[in-house]
């Protein structure tokens, strides 16, 4: 599940205009420090999501899945209907690329409530190696697209363009499902329907 909401396919066009502006190293030193952030997060939330909303926030788990489902069915929507430059606009200042990449993607509603979901539901060790397994996975999906974007580029730079646009809508139907399900899963368990 971390996979899919990771969705390397969309992530690269949110990052189009990193992997086009630059070269391989500092894109790979980039995209380490993006996912070592979040995976410091993800674990954080394994280990102690659970009682973080209940204990500090003293929120019910279901009060963010139905949020953070609202805030990730708005992304996708607004994908479908403007196309990416929604993604780039969510990004942020240049400065701290890699912290802009962490939040508000990879950081966000769906992968926060995947992780606790994985630290209640597995033993720690098990949920701690699926969530690093997800993004090992995705952090090399990413450079192997940075990889055939960096020699395609060259040849079809229209192709290239296309290809955002109906990857990244495509995707946008996937994640906009997922936030459904997960305004559903959090209303179900707020109101004990099953």
């Amino acid at each position: 599940m971390m996979v899919v909401l990771f969705n390397p396919f969309l992530m690269t066009v949110y990052l189009m205009e990193v992997i086009r502006d630059t070269n391989a190293r500092l894109f790979l030193r980039i995209l380490a420090r993006a996912f070592a952030i979040s995976g410091v997060v993800f674990l954080g939330f394994a280990f102690v999501g659970e009682q973080f909303f209940s204990r500090v926030l003293q929120v019910d788990f279901a009060s963010f899945l139905i949020f953070g489902g609202i805030v990730f069915l708005l992304i996708a929507v607004r994908f479908i209907v403007f196309g990416a430059p929604v993604m780039t606009n969510l990004r942020g200042s240049p400065e701290h690329i890699s912290g802009s990449i962490a939040m508000p993607f990879m950081i966000g509603p769906g992968t926060v409530s995947a992780s606790v979901m994985a630290g209640t539901q597995q033993p720690l060790g098990l949920a701690a190696g699926s969530i690093i397994l997800a993004l090992i996975v995705s952090c090399v999906l990413l450079l192997g697209m940075k990889y055939i974007h960096d020699h395609v580029r060259r040849r079809n730079a229209g192709l290239v363009e296309r290809y955002s646009e109906i990857v990244g809508r495509a995707s946008a139907l996937i994640i906009g499902t997922l936030a459904i399900d997960m305004v559903i899963r959090g209303v179900k368990s707020a109101f004990n329907l099953g």
